[in-house]
């Protein structure tokens, strides 16, 4: 008898599919099908172009295909919802780009689909994904550097294509949806906690979207996460934890994708009495580094996707996760708007 496979559909020929195409490949429970457009011929013409056996000319001729049971949607940012909940109810688990909606109203209804039509909905945060995401919150579980006082990222890089759907704001546009929503998310888990407060500061273009964006969260306990998007800036990655007895550095934790060597490097303190004494900050010090080499955490993403769809196993990444990062980032964009400190929605309840 065959092994079951995971038999992918993709709902639009966005950039971002040269990522999961050949995670889709490499896995050897997945099976790439069939790929949707709005016209037949663009269809054709990607499918051709990218060995897929299937070409639709319509989203709903994919949804309406019984072979396909996953989908990857990577729709514009406005449009996760609509088709999430469509998805869902044809019946097809469903990998959704992040972020997975632009309010938390929409996330709700996306869950209620999923509960609704028994099927999977899970964000396509690829970082969540990739071992080095679970080696930092343990990290930060077992109190190695101390307690945590802050933590710091930076998501940047220069975006001059002034046709980008990431520079309209009616599309869920901004470098706060596209980059700083991997910061926002990243520090939830590394933390295991909701932020009790945030307040931001924006940078606007001239299409009325965030082009760099700079916001703080206060965590319970007293811990501080800064961070910085932007779509005007040299590309640059890293995260930064400093804690009362020790640093952890992260080189690239949220783009660690195909060919990439990603590495966190621990600095330890030394004995109490000496580094309690000022001096150059560096005498008694440990520094140990682990590498992932040539992780793909694309190829993470997809695995786990399929995992959960044949297997049962728990999605990485629940809905209830999603729709507090979603909360989260609303209130960032509330700050920026309105000047003042926002308490986030997560503060007044969560998605059950």
């Amino acid at each position: 008898m065959a092994e079951k496979k995971a038999c992918w559909g993709l709902l639009s020929t966005a950039r971002i599919n040269e990522r999961v195409i050949p995670a889709i490949r490499g896995s050897g429970r997945s099976e790439l099908l069939g790929v949707a457009s709005r016209g037949k011929e663009k269809a054709r013409t990607y499918a051709k172009q990218w060995n897929i056996p299937r070409a639709y000319g319509t989203y709903e001729q994919m949804l309406a295909d019984p072979a396909i049971n996953v989908i990857y949607l990577s729709l514009p940012n406005h449009l996760h919802a609509e088709w999430a909940v469509k998805c869902a109810e044809a019946g097809k688990h469903i990998l959704c780009e992040k972020p997975i909606a632009i309010t938390t109203e929409d996330v709700a209804r996306m869950a209620q689909a999923a509960e609704k039509n028994g099927v999977i909905i899970q964000e396509a945060a690829m970082m969540r994904f990739h071992p080095q995401t679970k080696y930092l919150r343990e990290l930060v579980a077992k109190r190695v550097i101390g307690d945590i006082r802050l933590i710091r990222g930076v998501f940047a890089f220069t975006l001059d294509n002034p046709g980008d759907i990431r520079l309209d704001t009616n599309m869920g546009g901004g470098s706060l949806w596209d980059l700083g929503s991997y910061c926002v998310g990243f520090a939830r888990t590394v933390l295991q906690a909701e932020p009790v407060e945030v307040s931001a500061y924006q940078v606007s273009g001239d299409t009325g979207v965030d082009m760099s964006f700079s916001a703080q969260m206060q965590f319970p306990t007293g811990i501080l996460v800064q961070f910085f998007s932007s779509f005007q800036s040299f590309a640059h990655i890293e995260a930064d934890f400093l804690g009362t007895e020790g640093r952890i550095f992260a080189d690239i934790p949220w783009a660690n994708h195909i060919g990439a060597s990603a590495n966190v490097q621990v600095t330890r303190s030394g004995d109490a009495e000496e580094t309690s004494t000022f001096s150059d900050g560096m005498e008694g010090h440990t520094t140990d580094t682990k590498a992932y080499e040539n992780m793909n955490a694309y190829q993470c993403e997809v695995d786990s996707m399929v995992e959960s769809v044949l297997h049962g196993t728990k999605p990485v990444i629940s809905l209830a996760d999603s729709w507090s990062n979603v909360a989260t980032i609303v209130a960032l964009h509330e700050s920026a708007r309105t000047g003042k400190p926002v308490r986030p929605a997560t503060q007044n309840g969560k998605l059950t």
